[in-house]
């Protein structure tokens, strides 16, 4: 059974993987546009494609370019990983 939540911690640590130190997100970050934060589509493509790694899941592209905030995108996660273990029970 599956039963990991996927958190903002998590979600900052995939990011640095992908775009190194130079973004602050260490702040209050939930409801800001990953593109105030710097971060462009491809670069979510290349999280969701490390997290799908990680995790084992996928979040499809057009999913992916429709999250705008860290905490939709925490949200999108915890769906899959929510999906994933009733499909375990």
């Amino acid at each position: 059974m599956v039963t990991t939540v996927f958190t903002l911690e998590d979600l900052r640590r995939i990011l640095r993987e992908g775009a190194g130190e130079d973004v602050d997100l260490d702040s209050n970050i939930l409801d800001t546009s990953f593109e105030d934060l710097g971060y462009e589509s491809l670069a979510l493509l290349e999280t969701g494609v490390r997290l799908g790694r990680e995790y084992g899941i996928e979040l499809d592209d057009a999913t992916l370019t429709d999250i705008e905030t860290p905490r939709e995108f925490i949200a999108a996660v915890n769906e899959q990983i929510g999906r994933l273990a009733q499909a375990t029970v």
